[in-house]
């Protein structure tokens, strides 16, 4: 049985070869025909010279010789003049079809008065720290009303705002070193200014000094002192009441930066792959009046100090604010930012309620983020 499956199998390849190669040389056959018939028509020109030359003389081979010319050759001389004819009929009577060109309507633009209450309402313009120490507060409200400039909850001047809502206030006495929060009253409606300015004096100079708008979205950063040291830049530190100390920056991807606090070892952290780092650690509580240094340094992957920031500040007075602000950065989770500022990232939740957050898992840079702090 086995023999006799094997040569069925082998005559029906045999036999599907067999009709391959016959349908192949059908083919062959049928192009060299086609060839064959189309060298003959190309042929008779040569023909028709060879039949002129026996018959020069006889009127009769002539004409039979262009009536064999013209039998031949009808088809391509017949699609010439068409050709011909289509052409000049396009370039005489060609019409130009204008185009039509549809230009959407454009609603007129709405334009919306502005509110009373927004123009009464006192705001920020400019709050910058000078050379020599002064303040230099810029704002605007409605032509020609009163603004009370108010610094830690005290009444420091009244300005007259011009015909176009501006005012400057710029004291000629500097202020002392330390934390101050300045906001505005429009004493005319006894209207305050929706944002608040937070200002740090360090008795090291304006360089060292630290101004930022409180908005209720966040904090915008209107002047800071810039500390870096080749790769390692620290962009904030932040002193919480609850006696922690958060620093965070930019160095090398995946390397470690370390904080020390008067010569003190208190934490580290690793660079994240964007290039950002946060560094949470509880301090003992800094006194008002005294002298602090702080050290950053970023390491190598063998240990090696390769940057260091040491930066020296008075601790001034704290302000009573119960909360602070973080920008968030790329590589950030909620997680982490609670673990730097509130201890455990288990209280990421806090942050979350805190700035009506519903999806935890999904925050993005440039995100302000309000932080309650714990006492």
């Amino acid at each position: 049985m086995a023999n006799t499956n094997i040569g069925k199998t082998k005559r029906s390849t045999d036999e599907m070869i067999d009709n391959a190669v016959n349908r192949q040389q059908s083919w062959l056959e049928k192009r060299r025909k086609f060839t064959r018939e189309f060298l003959k028509r190309f042929n008779v020109f040569t023909k028709h010279e060879e039949k002129a030359k026996i018959s020069v003389s006889e009127n009769k081979t002539v004409i039979n010789k262009n009536k064999s010319v013209l039998k031949d050759y009808w088809f391509p001389i017949l699609c010439a003049f068409i050709v011909i004819f289509i052409t000049v009929f396009v370039m005489l009577f060609k019409v130009n079809t204008p185009v039509k060109v549809i230009t959407p309507s454009v609603p007129e633009p709405i334009i919306k008065p502005v509110s009373k209450t927004s123009v009464e309402t006192p705001s920020f313009d400019i709050a910058r720290i000078e050379k020599n120490g002064n303040i230099v507060i810029a704002g605007r409200c409605s032509p020609e009303s009163n603004i009370s400039v108010v610094i830690n909850k005290k009444v420091v001047a009244s300005e007259h705002t011009n015909k176009d809502g501006e005012f400057v206030y710029a004291p000629k006495t500097a202020l002392k070193p330390g934390n101050y929060v300045i906001y505005l009253i429009n004493t005319d409606k006894n209207i305050r200014s929706e944002n608040s300015v937070f200002i740090y004096i360090s008795e090291h100079g304006y360089k060292n000094s630290v101004s930022l708008l409180m908005t209720k979205n966040g904090s915008k950063i209107l002047q800071s002192p810039k500390l870096q040291d080749g790769d390692l830049v620290v962009s904030k530190i932040d002193y919480l009441s609850s006696g922690r100390l958060v620093v965070t920056g930019k160095a090398l991807p995946r390397l470690r930066v370390s904080l020390t606090l008067n010569d003190k070892y208190i934490g580290f952290a690793r660079v994240s792959d964007y290039k950002n780092f946060g560094l949470g650690a509880d301090v003992e509580k800094l006194k008002p009046g005294e002298t602090y240094k702080i050290n950053i340094r970023l390491h190598d992957g063998e240990g090696t100090t390769i940057s260091n920031i040491e930066h020296s500040f008075v601790m001034p007075e704290m302000t009573g604010d119960d909360d602070t602000f973080y920008t968030v950065r790329r590589g950030d989770c909620l997680w982490i930012i609670a673990r730097n500022f509130l201890r455990r990232g288990i209280l990421f939740t806090m942050i979350a309620e805190r700035n009506s957050i519903k999806n935890p898992d999904l925050i993005y840079p440039e995100q302000k983020l309000q932080i309650p702090v714990q006492e």
